[in-house]
């Protein structure tokens, strides 16, 4: 039997993505039987001692691993990342109120969306006159008064763009991390509320990382069904219904992986350095690959860019292809290349990726 992640080839996609090896091998272990009880994890009921442990294991590994403030809640809740863009309006913007959105890219125009079906969500800076190719500076920003809430993403998978630092905000702040959740240090001075889709740097798909101040579980509308109301979830210790069970266990061991790296300073200093070999090929290729973000706002978990044609992104693509890369096509609404490297991805494949780009250039540039 082959051992997860044996073969050669390296994963890029942007999700769902990359696990570390030894996690996917305890999964697969605990399918079978979870920690000496003689049932697996698939079948343990959430009620159980069983889960309870592991529940309580992920969520108390989290708070070390983030170093989160006891004033915030850890929540993991199903719907995925975009179910958030209901969620927080419905809990935390309340009539006669707006809430300010930094218009980034695909995913913030979709909460605007939702947002706008809820109550009053305004565009604080739009990016799409740019083509989403950098961030706005704090003086662009043009904030409304006394905002519910500041809302940003802070790395956009699609177009390859990182905040270096969370944007100025007055109150409270809110911030889609999907792609890049303990990638880096999270400063919890300033925010309010953090969450994640799992699939891009935690887990599985199917649960949603949900980190909130506990004062903001007191805005918490009593108007909404229960499985709408952040507050309800945390009295019940997100199992207000039966909660993603396998998700949330390879979440934890996920979170106790990043510590056995070294936490989210070291990780950070690691995916710094992958990022780096690849923005260096791109930057010294004379112009035959061109970055879609502007460098100041690039991201170090999703590099995207271009050959000087598309019928050269496609030669690019077969050619990775038969060399063990994959999944490295551009997002649709933009084409061009992008190569995922979440927490989980080698330095030695960043290498590789590297070593490719630079030969594929030098052929056919």
């Amino acid at each position: 039997m082959t051992t997860p992640q044996s073969n050669t080839l390296l994963n890029f996609s942007a999700g769902p993505a990359i696990l570390p090896a030894t996690v996917l091998e305890q999964a697969r272990a605990s399918i079978l039987e979870l920690d000496g009880t003689g049932i697996g994890i698939l079948e343990h009921s959430h009620r159980g001692p069983a889960f309870t442990k592991v529940i309580n294991d992920a969520r108390d590994t989290c708070r070390v691993l983030g170093n989160i403030p006891d004033d915030f809640e850890i929540l993991f809740l199903q719907g995925g990342a975009s179910s958030m863009f209901a969620y927080i309006p419905l809990n935390l913007l309340p009539e006669g109120r707006t809430a300010d959105y930094i218009h980034t890219g695909a995913w913030t125009r979709k909460a605007i969306a939702d947002a706008c079906l809820i109550g009053d969500a305004r565009t604080i800076w739009d990016g799409e006159s740019c083509s989403f190719r950098h961030l706005p500076e704090d003086g662009e920003l043009q904030p409304t008064d006394d905002p519910a809430y500041t809302y940003y993403c802070s790395n956009n998978t699609i177009y390859g763009t990182m905040w270096p630092a969370p944007p100025a905000a007055t109150g409270t702040l809110v911030n889609d991390a999907s792609s890049e959740m303990f990638s880096r240090p999270i400063d919890w001075n300033v925010h309010d509320l953090v969450y994640a889709g799992a699939q891009k740097n935690l887990g599985p798909a199917g649960v949603t990382l949900v980190i909130i101040r506990k004062g903001l579980l007191e805005q918490s509308r009593q108007d909404l069904p229960s499985m709408f109301r952040f507050d309800r979830h945390a009295e019940q210790g997100s199992c207000l219904n039966t909660p993603p069970t396998f998700g949330i266990h390879v979440m934890g061991l996920v979170f106790k992986w990043i510590l056995e790296q070294g936490g989210l300073e070291a990780m950070h200093d690691r995916n710094l350095a992958k990022a780096a070999k690849l923005y260096e090929s791109i930057d010294a290729s004379g112009g035959f690959y061109t970055g879609h973000a502007r460098p100041d706002c690039r991201s170090t978990m999703n590099v995207t860019f271009a050959c000087p044609t598309p019928e050269l992104d496609t030669l690019f693509l077969a050619e990775a292809q038969d060399t063990g890369m994959r999944n490295l096509k551009g997002h649709r609404s933009i084409g061009g290349l992008r190569a995922s490297i979440y927490n989980a991805f080698p330095f030695e494949g960043c290498e590789q990726l590297a070593s490719f780009m630079n030969d594929f250039a030098e052929r056919n540039g």
